[in-house]
């Protein structure tokens, strides 16, 4: 008997214990392949695709930047007619990203991030279209274009009026042969539909790497995102640079007659090289999120709960596969759920406050980046593709080592909000303090007589100028004419005519002036009367300065990317994760309406007001500026954008005493309840749904942001 039960018992055991032990043998036998798999073929890919959008995507946009002067010049446009062609990308964003960020999250957020790549390719392919439809470049010139090819003498003093008269005939017939001078409504479309297909990318790539990577690799995979959407600009403004170096008809004209030079502030390169290129790249970036599944396995940080979770799976199969099909809701429903979310997001304060601040931020950092390379231009001397290339090659890669350097250190430190919110505020403070620098390593204006001295050598005021004088009172001048000369003297001339020349030998960029009564009348010069073709270079000090411009931008962007990656998590984490993509599409809606697209117009109308000389289309209206004053444009545009951040850090201090504040209460408050401390809740409850910074030490993590 006692065997009998005792092998009863034994058989009972084994019979109770085997499926335990199947359940466990098939739990070994198969988690460690799926964890596997999820993680090579699904979120390692598409953290790969996304690397490669944010790099298209930064490219095309950095090539509308580089390209800026090109259609300035090429359309005969105004610096804030160009600025608002430059914000329509941020118009494309405004009308879809605050339902691509809501409605995305719920649909395939892969094949709609292709969508967009795809959308992308098609804006940029638009921006260049208009350059086949135009004809060729006709750049001002004091003479007719035949004459490029003479060797005799020209006289450049016309001094006799039919000979002004014949000119101007010329000219007014070639106007009524021009096509239509609205084609830069293209670029702005195409830049639009640019800006509606880059929306998707941001709000919803990151917050499908939030949804299903281990929550201390995000800041890491963020700082890993825009440290390679920097190679974009950087390889965008060296591409910009070769452009800018290749005249803008290149195979189709005869480069031997081109008079001008890539220096010359007519010269315009191939700008619709680049947007071709551009939409090339934004098509193959599309191409692999069409393969990509709208959801992985989040890895799990524990592993002891691995058996309970495949037990509660097993046992709930036909519970979940009944779940997963939920009844369809309709649109009312839809959109007042979109409404209370909206409430919730723009009732929080620390998240209102971080907005407020960012916004005066982008403000001053994108009016300030548009017309950089004009600003190089203007104060420096330097040309279009000089200026594109030390920019893409000294300035952005000291900000991508900074965005990411940032991400390692916030996870190697554990930074806490309060710690991530202290080191952001410092780094950028200090960028802002170096960048006062630019101030004092300016350059003088350019010497152009009758603009910025007189004939005689002597500065003149401000808008006091005139470019007429006794020494060229016998020649029949144009004054709207813009075709500049060198003198021996070291000063520039409008044209040959207004420094009284009145022979020249050689031909097209050789040429020559000689007999030129202007130079001759130079109250310090006596040496030879002649000039050569294009803008005196400035001085050796200037170049100098140049250099200490450069060193001073290559510290203050690393010092300001380096809390970037910091800054940006801070934003994230401010919102219940529900709610993450509306609150990043919210973010970067109001960066686009208030920042993107009224910077570049305000900054640009306001750069316009420094310009000594406009030039003149064929039709006589008209064009884009052709000399700025340095000193006015300095003060301009580096006092707009030290005005506008300066602000923003008094409301950062504002911020960090609030958010340090919200830390300190020792009662748990959800930020659903945007910020308000007098909502009762449960603490338990409240504390589950808690988000937290990776690493973030326990006395900040005991309330809940």
């Amino acid at each position: 008997m006692t065997a009998e039960t005792e092998s009863s018992n034994v058989s009972d055991s084994n019979q109770e214990a085997e499926p335990a032990q199947l359940l466990a043998n098939e739990a070994n036998r198969n988690l460690p392949v799926k964890k596997k798999n999820s993680c090579c073929t699904g979120l390692k890919v598409f953290l790969a695709a996304l690397s490669f959008s944010y790099l298209s995507k930064t490219l095309s946009g950095t090539i509308m930047k580089s390209s800026i002067t090109q259609i300035e010049r090429r359309f005969a446009l105004t610096s804030s007619t160009v600025g608002f062609i430059d914000g329509s990308f941020e118009m494309g964003n405004l009308l879809v990203i605050a339902f691509v960020s809501y409605f995305g999250a719920k649909l395939h957020r892969p094949k709609v991030i292709a969508v967009g790549c795809f959308t992308m390719a098609v804006g940029s392919f638009l921006t260049a279209m208009p350059h086949f439809f135009m004809g060729y470049y006709k750049y001002e010139t004091s003479h007719t274009a035949s004459s490029a090819n003479l060797t005799s003498n020209i006289n450049p003093c016309s001094l006799h009026q039919d000979v002004n008269e014949t000119f101007l005939q010329v000219s007014r017939s070639g106007c009524e042969k021009e096509p239509s001078s609205y084609m830069w409504i293209y670029i702005l479309l195409g830049n639009m539909l640019r800006g509606i297909g880059e929306t998707p990318i941001t709000p919803l790539g990151i917050s499908y790497l939030d949804d299903f990577a281990k929550e201390e690799n995000v800041p890491v995979y963020v700082a890993s995102l825009h440290t390679i959407g920097m190679m974009g600009p950087m390889f965008g403004f060296l591409l910009g640079s070769l452009c800018a170096r290749l005249y803008v008809d290149i195979g189709f004209v005869d480069l031997g007659s081109i008079t001008i030079t890539p220096q010359d502030s007519r010269w315009v390169g191939a700008w619709w090289l680049g947007f071709l290129i551009g939409g090339v790249i934004s098509l193959l970036a599309a191409i692999p999120f069409c393969f990509l599944p709208k959801s992985l396995k989040k890895p799990k940080a524990n592993s002891d709960h691995t058996s309970y979770g495949l037990l509660e799976n097993i046992g709930s199969t036909e519970k979940k596969l009944t779940a997963a099909k939920p009844k369809p809701r309709k649109w009312s429903v839809i959109l007042k759920d979109f409404y209370t979310s909206l409430k919730k997001v723009l009732s929080n304060r620390m998240y209102f406050t971080f907005m407020c601040c960012s916004l005066l931020q982008f403000n001053s950092f994108i009016g300030f980046l548009t017309y950089k390379p004009k600003y190089m231009e203007q104060q420096y001397g330097q040309s279009t593709a000089k200026s594109n290339f030390l920019i893409g090659l000294t300035s952005l890669p000291p900000v991508g080592l900074g965005i990411f350097l940032g991400g390692v250190l916030m996870k190697k430190y554990k930074m806490g909000i309060i710690g991530a919110i202290k080191f952001a505020f410092s780094m950028s403070f200090v960028a802002y303090l170096l960048t006062l620098l630019h101030f004092f390593v300016g350059c003088e204006n350019h010497v152009v007589a009758g603009m910025t001295v007189s004939y005689q050598g002597k500065p003149i005021p401000y808008h006091e100028n005139d470019i007429f004088s006794e020494c060229n009172s016998d020649c029949k001048c144009s004054s709207n004419v813009w075709d500049p000369v060198c003198g021996d003297n070291g000063v520039t001339y409008v044209s040959a005519c207004l420094a009284g020349c009145t022979a020249s030998v050689g031909q097209g960029k050789n040429t020559v002036f000689h007999n030129c009564s202007c130079i001759e009348a130079s109250s310090s010069w006596t040496g030879n009367n002649s000039a050569t073709l294009g803008q005196c270079p400035k001085s050796e000090d200037c170049s100098m300065k140049f250099i200490y411009y450069t060193v001073i931008q290559v510290i203050s962007g690393f010092c300001y990317a380096l809390g970037g990656t910091p800054a940006y998590m801070i934003m994230f984490r401010c919102v219940q994760p529900e709610l993450k993509s509306l609150a990043v599409g919210l973010y970067t809606l109001m960066m686009r309406m208030l920042a993107g697209i009224p910077a570049p117009v305000y900054f640009g109308a306001l750069i316009d007001k420094t310009c000594l000389k406009w030039g003149s289309t064929s039709c006589g209206h008209q064009g884009a500026c052709r000399l700025y004053d340095s000193n006015a444009y300095r003060y301009v545009y580096l006092g707009l954008s030290a005005v506008l951040r300066g602000p923003s850090y008094l409301i950062a201090v504002l911020f960090y005493i609030s958010m340090k504040k919200h830390f300190q209460n020792k009662d748990c408050r959800p930020i659903e309840n945007g910020g308000r401390e007098d909502a009762p809740v449960n603490k338990e409850d409240n504390c589950k749904i808690k988000e937290r910074l990776p690493g973030s030490n326990d006395a900040e993590n005991e309330s809940c942001i």
